[in-house]
């Protein structure tokens, strides 16, 4: 089928830094578009045409409305809008505009961001599970920073295990600030960049705002609170417990981990792992799961993260090669007879010697 459009005030925006955003329409919608003198011209199945023609009018829509594309957000919302059927350009826009942080939008860049953000407005209590990268403590950070702004809640708080990714750290020195900082240091960087420096230090200093480790979390009631555990495949057993035990009346959880890469010692089992087999039947909380698909950061992540599930994978096929080949081997070799006593072992005669 082939769609003529006509061609709107400043429509060339929509087709983004040589035409990338044009890209990930054709390959998303399967189709082909064609800038002409007067016209667009759109070719394809009759439905992705459709859904493009109403990309390019919620587009013409959206600019009379004053609406201005920031940081990429474009581009995001469109290889969202092409993975998922159901979003629209305006749907997305205007679900960003009501997560506003005013320095910018909550925009999820993937069909599993914005399943994770749509998670975290309907649910009390949600899991991200997922690689590096993928957007899980931002998104969180935000999604509270935007719940505090809006006044659906009085404070945040931000919660990490105080364990060494592989190392062993000593005796940091300082007052207790001082030696849970480095471990709470991303949480404070996702902060500072939403906020303006002196609103996050005003909010820290009020408590507002309270960034401790998870040991520090034992007999508190969290009250119209947004509370966000981050790293929680590094909490024990006991510490995942507790969590998620404190959460008190118009209050919000959001419990991130990444379960490849847990720094625990062999003997503890992981906490995050313990919840995903015990909770993920429990009404009124959601897990979603991200992977190498959602990663937000350099596109090498991306590929880093599936050469390290394709190794495991593969380990473990030759593990289990190796133990069929044991078994079966096991299985085909026949008994061993008993040897035949030699002469030195042959009972002696009670009349003999």
């Amino acid at each position: 089928m082939k769609k003529s459009i006509g061609i709107s005030p400043n429509i060339e925006t929509l087709f983004g830094t040589r035409d990338e955003n044009v890209r990930v329409l054709e390959d998303g919608l399967n189709i082909t578009i064609d800038l002409r003198s007067n016209a667009i011209e759109l070719e394809g199945a009759a439905r992705d045409v459709a859904r493009a023609e109403q990309v390019f009018a919620d587009y013409e829509s959206l600019q009379r409305s004053g609406y201005s594309f920031n940081n990429g957000d474009l581009n995001s919302m469109l290889r969202v809008l092409t993975a998922d059927s159901s979003a629209t350009l305006r749907g997305l826009a205007d679900a960003g505009r009501q997560r506003s942080l005013g320095r910018r939008m909550v925009q999820p860049k993937s069909v599993n961001q914005r399943r994770y953000v749509e998670a975290i407005e309907k649910h009390d209590m949600v899991f991200g599970v997922g690689p590096a990268g993928t957007g899980k403590t931002y998104l969180a950070v935000a999604m509270a920073i935007s719940a505090l702004l809006a006044k659906r809640v009085n404070r945040i708080i931000l919660a990490r295990p105080a364990v060494e990714a592989g190392e062993r750290l000593g005796f940091l020195p300082g007052t207790l600030q001082d030696k849970i900082d480095p471990y709470l240091r991303p949480l404070y960087d996702a902060l500072y960049d939403m906020l303006e420096p002196e609103k996050v230090d005003r909010y820290l200093e009020k408590n507002v705002i309270e960034i401790a480790p998870i040991a520090f979390m034992r007999g508190r009631t969290l009250n119209d609170s947004f509370v966000i555990l981050d790293e929680a495949q590094n909490t024990t057993s006991e510490q995942m417990k507790m969590f998620v035990t404190r959460l008190g009346f118009n209050s919000k959880a959001v419990i991130t981990g990444d379960i490849t890469q847990i720094d625990l010692p062999n003997a503890r089992r992981s906490g995050l792992l313990e919840a995903i087999d015990i909770l993920n039947r429990v009404e009124g909380l959601m897990f979603v799961h991200f992977d190498e698909s959602d990663v937000v950061r350099h596109h090498l992540v991306q590929r880093i993260i599936r050469a390290y599930d394709e190794h495991k994978t593969h380990v473990a096929e030759q593990q289990m090669l190796l133990l069929a080949g044991g078994k079966s081997v096991e299985a085909k070799s026949p008994e061993a007879p008993n040897p035949a006593p030699n002469q030195d072992q042959r009972p002696r005669e009670a009349s003999g010697e």
